[in-house]
């Protein structure tokens, strides 16, 4: 009896127990009084703070459409990419422990989430340049959501988020909804057709969506996730979850995710989501459904906004694949929530009447890609750095990007550059005149471009980018053009470190030595006069013998028949009162006479032929100097395998397709020299292969007749021409041709594997040197071979100062421009010469900042960069000094004085000038132009105003549109000068010069006369013999001579005027024909020399 009293009493016990364990359970489900109490105590203990230098204690998302949306979780990547370019961390968030224990348990970070963000670029003064947000549109609190909207989203998916019965309510969990889920769990395994509702609430479900892999449940671990980063998250502000609960509606409403819609993108949100899939204006929806009124047009808001709440649930199936079924759904759910009487049954009556309209036909945003100029290019190059695939990913990152530009004098230009397309704005800047526009002329046709940077100890700082182009392209960066006689700024420097090189190579020769090369009667003129100077001026400094330098008189004789570029040349001055001339180049590059700068190259390119290994030069001009059949086979293996490397380095990594399309963008398209390279690549190919070959890619190829195509394909045969030969008409190094053929067949060839099977091209491309018969005929072809290697190595000086392209035409024609330019190359060449020498690394960002107020918080900074000393800082002085003269006498005369600092001083500027007249020209056989056919013309200006800015104005007329226009670069000068107002605030701190950045030490010049000419001065002599670069003798300073910083600029004779067109140079002529050759029909070929006059 006692026994069974007692399990009675225990049995009881337990029933009471568990009751009383159900009853807190239940209790607890209801009211979270306990979970509010400890996860408010944990959540308090969620902190970070940003401090500065990398954190000891940061962790990152690996996953979430979110976080990779915001760049989240590539923010380790974006670290060593930014660090590799000159970027460290210069503040970072460092987590608290709990944080830090949070992040390792695999659990998402709990902290106030950003609802919309994206990229903001910022100017230098702090305005905003450009600003993107993901998603675009959203409700701004949550009192502005329609409350029809979040009646009917709660009665979807959290019907009790919003009760007020329980303020401490935690709206991760509801635990009878749950507990269903799992029950209908455990039915589905033993009868797998059993429907299981969700169990989300909207809190896990925002987790799950955001954070989740691919914004997906995927396994039982993952909903615990959610569940217990969601309950965490909401305790956040305290026990009292009814903002965080109504946080939660507005955020779902932004955010949830409905597919990607074509033109649009990933459609983040509500909002955002009845634009792009229905093109509706979600404030007009809003107003409609916050009035209410049962009519047509609310019926049919309501319902394209319940179609898209219930489509969150398979967004791709209901909105791309099956519209239909939405509609369907849609109907069903206006009838249930009549039912409830969640709506009217007015509305649900209208509603359904309402058929669901997409938005096929999608309104395409208009860009003003004028205004938005520097922006895109800062976004460009934000793209770059962070190796994100384009502008889209770029503007979804949450970042805020510093840039260097000046957002007033970027707006300014930006307006100035616009109002140039109208005739009062033209007319208003003083565009009309001699060598700028006429009347007539279609001023929508011309695109301006501006550039200006500051050279700072953070770098070439750009300060301001705009044209007047409204299309994403970038004229500056991503164009080639013919800036015409801006080259001479090239040729001069280059003649001038030659220049600085011998003065440190013969400053140790004795005197015996030096007067044996000035006497060397060869034609390297530069050498010569550079060791009769440091013969009579031992104790000369640098800056003397440049100064001195610049002195060296040369003809402007346009009568000269110049040999370059494989044919016969002539070419021409802008001003005829300088033919016959004789000048210093102080006013050759003043006034910018073509004629004294193409002897100017052309002494550039003996210099560099007289110091190839072997004195090649001078040996071939002794048929019986006994070395030169050692030197000849020298030539043949040693040159041909250096070569071979250069243009292994050249193609390597290209698959055959590239190495093809490479070696053809390198060829002049003239259909012989096409044909010669392509008949060697591909000598099995029909005729009718060949024929489509030139019609696409040959000057006017589309004019040639079958005849012509068919002379051409026979006159080219395999077997016609030696590699030699062949590469001589291509006017391709043999070596080069021969290598592309290689790796079109060989593409996985190693340097090794091509020096291996090489060796008898390397002997046959030079083997017909070893004859003695027609001698001349082979002095020609050496000539031509030599100047293609010497054009190498002044390609290689311009390459490294930032030359853009991968070879120069090797012509002296290079010298007025026909190797082409760029703009932004332009103005990274100023730069250096603006900061006596050294190379600053050109800067747009200086700073960006990552995920702002957010666990994540990461700001890069740029480092202090270190310059690269690329010119003598003595070598600088005297080109600012020369490009000073432009502006003070020369081509930009019209902007002497423009501008003036603070004290209405003028502000020092120089620059160099340029016209390009790109034409392609036809020939007969006797070098008459037959026709001649414009492609473009630009008029450019490099300048630097005072001591640190520097830039470059280009105006552009594209097409055949472009003959036209007879402006010059007088264009972009009066531009630059009508600019001035716009520039004035960017130009400000010139009235309070700074220190030039990388400031060279002082420069005492030591003035010395000039050199006197080894064998009296002549008349020119025939082509290949030193001609004019003869001054008269040099006395040695005298003792106690104080040195003098600069020199006068020396008058002109001239008067200086502004540029025009050049007139077109005599058509080439080849000095001597192949054998046997069988000369074509009438073929176009665009001249390599065609320049213009300044």
């Amino acid at each position: 009896m006692a026994s069974t009293r007692s399990k009675l009493i225990l049995a009881g016990s337990s029933l009471l127990i568990v009751g009383a364990l159900a009853g807190f359970v239940a209790w607890e489900a209801g009211t979270s009084t306990l979970q509010a109490k400890y996860l408010t105590e944990y959540a308090a203990k969620m902190r970070y703070e940003v401090k500065p230098g990398p954190s000891p204690s940061i962790r990152f998302p690996e996953d979430g459409p979110y976080d990779i949306r915001f760049g989240y979780t590539r923010l380790p990547a974006f670290t060593q990419r930014l660090e590799k370019q000159g970027f460290e961390i210069a503040s970072q968030a460092r987590l608290s422990p709990a944080m830090v224990e949070m992040a390792d348990a695999g659990l998402f970070l709990p902290y106030h989430e950003k609802t919309q963000d994206g990229l903001t670029v910022y100017g230098a003064n702090g305005g905003k340049l450009f600003v993107s947000r993901t998603p675009q549109r959203v409700f701004q609190d949550f009192a502005h959501v329609p409350p029809l909207i979040r009646d009917t989203l709660l009665f979807i998916e959290n019907r009790e988020l919003l009760s007020t019965d329980n303020p401490q309510r935690n709206p991760a969990v509801e635990w009878d909804r749950l507990a269903q889920a799992v029950l209908d769990k455990l039915i589905q395994v033993v009868n797998p057709s059993h429907n299981v509702p969700g169990g989300s609430t909207l809190a896990t479900q925002i987790e799950k969506y955001r954070h989740s892999p691919d914004g997906l449940t995927l396994e039982a671990s993952d909903k615990l996730k959610q569940m217990a980063s969601g309950s965490v998250r909401a305790y956040l502000d305290g026990k009292d979850t009814m903002p965080t609960r109504r946080r939660l509606v507005l955020d779902y409403l932004n955010t949830v995710p409905l597919s990607a819609a074509p033109g649009f993108g990933e459609v983040i949100g509500l909002p955002d989501a009845l634009w792009a899939w229905y093109g509706q204006d979600f404030q007009q929806v809003s107003k409609l459904l916050t009035a209410n009124v049962p009519n047509a047009e609310t019926a049919a808001a309501y319902k394209h906004v319940l179609s898209l709440l219930i489509a969150q649930r398979k967004p791709s199936f209901y909105l791309v694949a099956n519209h239909k079924a939405l509609d369907q759904h849609t109907d069903i759910y206006l009838r249930l929530l009549a039912n409830q009487g969640l709506i009217s049954p007015a509305l649900r009556d209208a509603a359904l009447k309402v058929p669901l309209h997409f938005n096929i036909q999608r309104p395409v945003a208009s860009h003003d890609f004028v205004e938005q100029k520097a922006a895109n290019a800062i976004r460009t190059r934000l793209a770059a750095l962070l190796g994100v695939p384009g502008l889209y990913d770029v503007d979804r990152l949450d970042l805020s990007a510093y840039s260097t530009l000046n957002g007033t004098a970027q707006a300014a230009v930006s307006k100035f550059l616009i109002s140039l397309n109208t005739p009062e704005g033209a007319k208003a800047v003083g565009m009309y005149g001699k060598n700028l526009l006429n009347p007539d002329n279609d001023l929508s046709k011309i695109i301006y471009s501006f550039t200006l940077y500051e050279n700072t100890p953070q770098g070439a700082l750009l300060r301001v980018q705009a044209d007047n182009l409204n299309q994403p392209f970038d004229l500056n960066r991503g164009a080639k053009l013919d800036l015409g006689s801006t080259a001479k700024l090239r040729t001069l420097i280059s003649y001038l470190e030659i220049i600085s090189k011998l003065h440190e190579r013969y400053a140790t020769l004795p005197a015996e030595r030096l007067r044996a090369i000035a006497a060397t009667d060869n034609a390297d003129a530069i050498a010569q006069w550079s060791a009769a100077y440091v013969l009579h001026n031992p104790a000369a400094p640098l800056q003397s013998m440049l100064e001195a330098a610049m002195e060296r008189i040369y003809s402007a004789d346009p009568s000269t028949l110049f040999f370059t570029g494989g044919g016969a040349h002539r070419f021409v001055n802008f001003n005829k009162a300088d033919n016959g001339r004789r000048m210093n180049l102080w006013e050759a590059t003043r006034n910018s006479v073509n004629l004294v700068y193409i002897r100017l190259m052309r002494d550039i390119a003996r210099h560099y032929i007289s110091e190839t290994p072997g004195a090649v030069g001078r040996i071939l001009e002794d048929a019986n100097n006994p070395a030169r059949k050692t030197y000849l086979e020298r030539f043949a293996d040693k040159e041909g395998q250096a070569f071979l490397l250069r243009f292994h380095k050249k193609y390597r990594g290209l698959n055959p397709a590239q190495v093809t399309e490479k070696l053809f963008a390198s060829v002049h398209p003239t259909p012989r020299r096409l044909a010669a390279v392509y008949r060697y690549l591909a000598p099995d190919a029909s005729v009718a292969n060949f024929a489509a070959f030139l019609r696409s890619r040959a000057a006017n190829g589309a004019a040639l007749s079958e005849r012509e195509i068919e002379t051409l394909y026979s006159l080219h045969s395999p077997d016609a021409y030696s590699l030699a030969d062949r590469g001589y008409i291509a006017q391709i190094h043999p070596l080069e041709l021969w290598l592309v053929r290689y790796l079109r067949s060989h593409p996985t060839a190693t340097f090794a594997d091509t020096i291996a099977a090489s060796h008898d091209q390397r002997i046959e491309v030079y083997n017909w040197l070893f004859k003695t018969s027609r001698k001349n005929a082979q002095d020609v072809r050496i000539h031509s071979l030599l100047e293609v290697e010497a054009f190498q190595q002044i390609y290689l000086d311009w390459k490294r100062l930032g030359y853009p392209f991968d070879s120069l035409v090797p012509s002296y024609a290079t010298a007025i421009g026909s190797s082409a330019d760029r703009p932004a190359a332009l103005a990274e060449l100023m730069g250096i010469v603006v900061n006596n020498g050294v190379r600053l690394p050109a800067v747009s960002l200086e700073k960006l900042r990552f995920a702002s107020n957010t666990p994540y918080d990461t700001t890069f900074a740029r480092k202090q960069p270190k310059g690269e000393r690329l010119l003598p800082a003595e070598l600088t002085v005297v080109v600012r000094r020369a490009l000073q003269g432009v502006v003070e006498q020369g081509t930009a005369s019209r902007l002497k004085g423009a501008f003036k600092d603070a004290d209405g001083k003028p502000i020092i500027m120089g620059g160099k000038t340029g016209t390009g007249d790109h034409r392609y020209e036809t020939f007969d056989s006797a070098g008459n132009v037959l026709t001649s056919r414009v492609v473009n013309r630009t008029a450019t200006m490099v300048f630097f105003l005072g001591d640190r800015f520097f830039g470059t104005m280009t105006a552009l007329v594209p097409g055949e549109e472009a003959a036209k226009y007879r402006f010059t670069s007088s264009l972009p000068s009066q531009l630059i000068k009508a600019m001035s107002p716009a520039l004035a605030g960017v130009l400000a701190p010139l009235a309070h010069p700074a220190k030039v950045p990388v400031a060279a030490p002082p420069i005492e010049a030591v003035p010395a006369a000039p050199v006197k000419a080894v064998k009296p001065a002549t008349d020119e002599a025939p082509d290949g013999v030193p001609d004019d670069a003869l001054v008269t003798p040099p006395v040695a300073p005298e003792n106690g001579l104080k040195p003098s910083r600069t020199l006068n600029v020396p008058n002109s004779t001239v008067k200086p005027g502004d540029a025009s067109p050049a007139v077109p140079a005599i058509a080439p002529t080849p000095p001597d024909k192949l054998p046997d050759a069988q000369q074509p029909a009438p073929i176009e070929e665009r001249r390599p020399e065609a320049g213009e006059a300044y």
